[in-house]
């Protein structure tokens, strides 16, 4: 309902009942704060098309909307301009449109239009999700959904973290401590169930790394040959080199997580328009890293790892493999990247919902 338009037409019937003008041509203003009225028609472009002054053309034009339009109340004229003060009738029936009208303010996106692919929540499968991942996903929903009411293709993704050394401390505590217990067997959502033994692996890392500095050991050997990380770097390698007991086991704990997500994000009333996962896409990352290797775009250090130096970037060295082979974030990120401008050739770019922690990343 565009009282633009409304006003616009009728000022056309006038001139053609009056002068029998046509005239569609007609500008319209909003009312400066310094007069009386809400909308300004502009007499002077009628000057020299009816011979008349302003004042004439206005008062009958004034008339003839009073009297016509059931929008107009009054109207007062200043020189050319005839401003016109519009009654509650209009405004009423402008927002009882607006309730009644579910897609109101919403653009649709022209086919072929570049695409958005905005990433929120991509959490890790050890644990529930907590109150930063909540403002996480709900600033990336809504940044999502301001944009589709803009008239953007916009594509809501997410990263699940679902492997890595961080998914082995959960299954290590759980094959020690779960005595092959499951979410239903203790009335708990999947992830939490989880998590729980995600905390319990940390509790027992730092009791054994405390007993092997006791033992004369320094810090950083004690972290790394704590029994319990022993346990868990050697499911991990296990993993990438696709041992079937290991992986079914990954897979079954990954479920239990799902369920607890897939009931979060239910709550939450937000959605995805599809799921990357790092267990599709860090062996891609593997790929690229050796083609770089090749290129001399990444370099090795003497202990096997490789590495991209961004100095250049007004950055710092970053890890892409550790010297075991085996992948970190950046190495799944990689093949992510690649991937996702794959599925989707059209994308205008990529909108990251992430903490400032993350920033360097």
């Amino acid at each position: 309902m565009n009282l633009y338009n409304i006003l616009k037409d009728q000022i056309s019937k006038f001139l053609l009942s009056k002068f029998d003008l046509d005239f569609n041509d007609i500008e319209i203003q909003t009312t400066k704060k310094d007069f009386n009225g809400d909308i300004t028609v502009v007499i002077f472009p009628l000057l020299k098309l009816l011979r008349k002054s302003p004042i004439e053309i206005g008062n009958e034009m004034g008339l003839f909307l009073v009297k016509k339009s059931k929008y107009v109340d009054n109207y007062n004229l200043i020189q050319g301009f005839l401003n016109l003060s519009i009654n509650n009738k209009f405004y009423i029936k402008f927002l009882n449109g607006i309730i009644e009208d579910k897609n109101y303010g919403i653009l649709r996106p022209n086919t072929g239009d570049p695409l958005f692919l905005i990433e929120y929540s991509s959490p890790n499968t050890n644990k529930p999700l907590h109150l930063g991942h909540i403002r996480n996903i709900l600033l990336g929903y809504s940044i999502s959904e301001i944009l589709k009411a803009n008239g953007k293709n916009v594509h809501k993704t997410q990263i699940i973290n679902d492997r890595g050394i961080h998914i082995c401390k959960s299954i290590v505590a759980w094959l020690k401590f779960g005595e092959n217990s499951s979410p239903k067997d203790t009335s708990e959502k999947g992830d939490v169930f989880v998590g729980k033994y995600y905390v319990l692996f940390d509790e027992i890392y730092k009791k054994e790394i405390s007993k092997l500095i006791n033992e004369g050991n320094e810090k950083d050997y004690a972290e790394k040959n704590a029994p319990i990380f022993l346990e868990a770097q050697d499911l991990l390698i296990r993993w990438e080199k696709g041992d079937k007991e290991v992986i079914d086991l990954w897979k079954k704990m990954n479920s239990w997580v799902y369920q607890g997500f897939d009931k979060t994000y239910n709550d939450l009333g937000v959605d995805f328009d599809s799921y990357y996962y790092e267990s599709d896409t860090y062996l891609l990352g593997k790929v690229i890293i050796s083609k770089g290797l090749k290129n001399n775009i990444f370099y090795k250090k003497k202990d096997g790892s490789v590495w991209i130096d961004l100095s250049d970037e007004g950055l710092d060295e970053k890890i892409l493999l550790r010297s075991d082979g085996t992948s970190v974030y950046m190495t799944q990120d990689l093949g992510t990247a690649y991937l996702r401008h794959k599925d989707h050739p059209n994308m205008n770019g990529v909108i990251y919902t992430v903490g400032n922690e993350q920033d360097y990343h």
